[in-house]
């Protein structure tokens, strides 16, 4: 979609709290003549500031994976609309259960269907979603030959023309039926996770050993840009319906974070998120692993990080750390934070 959209000598300003991949693509784009400006998108002020003349959009995540800030959406929606800019929103971690681009004037919502929406980890695809609010006749890339016709399908027409087909990518038909099969749970599964993300964070705050339980749908504990922002600012008001969880230790404690991991017996040692099993994996030598240290440090995250993704099938509590090896952990001085979303 990026690549679609943008060219050399654009600028985009994005959210620095960023899925490791996500970072990834940013890298390609500013190799290939794309300016990009990371800011702390919890407030929109950031954001405002990072705007220059050649800015075409501004990029973010409801809830940054894996830290868990969330977004200031509303504010920097009404920024993107008071200076023209196309809003892109990714919205991975809420699915359309959680958050409606159009309630915070995003233009493009993209949705990883592989995680909430297919909802069981066998399928591959993804999606972006125009909500009709942002006029393309503003947006300067649009190509001769995609200008034609109601100007509120220049955009994805783009989309499908540079990104799909110039690109090669296609949807299985495995995959299309499972997707479709998937989402007709996606609200039933939700609620499930979301419910038991939240006695599982509840249990966890219980716990000695453990330092500090951040999630969305829980009062903020320190950081303003924690997780209580989550009330106002996504689609449920009461903020119990958030997503999901991540284990924090620094470095030097590696060997007792595989310890903790090895010690699991619910939860399953795997990357993805957001389908019905409950996951956990150490992010920093992973999928976070090409942002180097000191990125991640900037995004509030220390160097061994494991999310505790909870899903629909099971509320792992004091069961998921129980094992022969759990009790070297439990006896262990060190206090892990834990992040935690729902699947």
């Amino acid at each position: 979609m990026l690549v679609a959209l943008l060219r050399a000598g654009d600028h985009i300003v994005s959210s620095q709290f960023l899925f490791g991949n996500t970072n990834s693509l940013l890298q390609t784009l500013q190799a290939i003549g794309v300016e990009v400006s990371l800011v702390d998108a919890t407030e929109a002020r950031h954001v405002a500031a990072a705007i220059t003349p050649a800015t075409r959009l501004v990029f973010v995540e409801t809830i940054a994976n894996p830290r868990t800030q969330v977004a200031d959406l509303a504010g920097i929606g009404a920024l993107c609309a008071e200076r023209g800019l196309l809003y892109v929103v990714d919205s991975t971690l809420t699915t359309p259960v959680l958050f409606l681009g159009r309630n915070v004037q995003a233009g493009l919502v993209v949705h990883s269907l592989t995680k909430g929406i297919a909802g069981h980890g066998d399928a591959m695809g993804g999606a972006v979603c125009d909500t009709g609010l942002f006029d393309w006749n503003r947006f300067p890339n649009i190509a001769a030959p995609y200008r034609k016709g109601d100007p509120a399908g220049w955009g994805l027409l783009q989309i499908r023309k540079r990104g799909l087909r110039d690109f090669g990518a296609t949807l299985r038909a495995e995959d299309a039926h499972r997707i479709s099969v998937g989402a007709e749970t996606l609200v039933l599964r939700s609620e499930r996770a979301c419910d038991n993300a939240l006695q599982l964070a509840r249990w966890l705050e219980a716990q000695p050993q453990v330092q500090a339980v951040h999630y969305p749908a829980r009062e903020p504990r320190a950081a303003r840009t924690c997780c209580g922002l989550v009330r106002r600012r996504l689609r449920h008001a009461d903020g119990l319906r958030a997503p999901a969880g991540i284990l924090r230790q620094a470095q030097d404690d590696r060997e007792r974070v595989l310890d903790f991991l090895d010690a699991l017996k619910l939860v399953i040692v795997s990357s993805h998120l957001s389908d019905n099993r409950t996951l956990a994996i150490p992010v920093a030598p992973t999928i976070f692993w090409e942002m180097g240290a000191e990125r991640r440090a900037a995004d509030g995250d220390r160097r061994w990080l494991d999310p505790a993704v909870v899903g629909s099938k099971t509320c792992p509590t004091s069961s998921a750390i129980s094992s022969r090896r759990s009790r070297r952990w439990r006896s262990n001085s060190v206090r892990p934070e834990l992040y935690l979303r729902s699947s």
